[in-house]
């Protein structure tokens, strides 16, 4: 296990995302105190590690935290069925503001085109 503080985290993200894989884990401390762990998702040996990938993509999307697209990514799934799946769950794929109906719209039109590219 390895520590960085904050400042080698900024200065040097990737250094710390290999130190996580190479050794498990890495400490981040702020003002010499233990704040965050960094764990590289392949280390967790979970058994169903994309499962885990579409938990927390479908979580940071309902809690505002990222976009329908960049849920897709983190999910490692097409938008389309990104968008059937929270659709499926109940969750709201637009928010209050006018920002968040727009970039459902474009969201809905890039699944659009990609659903007709792969049926032709």
């Amino acid at each position: 296990m390895q520590a960085v503080n904050i400042r080698q985290l900024k200065t040097n993200p990737s250094a710390a995302l290999a130190a996580a894989r190479e050794d498990d884990m890495v400490v981040v401390m702020n003002r010499d105190r233990p704040q965050a762990l960094l764990v590289d998702l392949e280390q967790l040996g979970v058994p169903d590690l994309p499962a885990v990938r579409v938990a927390l993509a479908v979580a940071l999307f309902r809690g505002g935290s990222v976009s329908a697209g960049f849920a897709a990514r983190v999910a490692a799934k097409p938008l389309a069925e990104m968008l059937t799946l929270l659709s499926n769950q109940g969750i709201a794929l637009t928010g209050d503001s006018q920002a968040a109906a727009d970039e459902a719209r474009g969201d809905m039109r890039r699944a659009s085109k990609w659903l007709a590219k792969s049926v032709a």
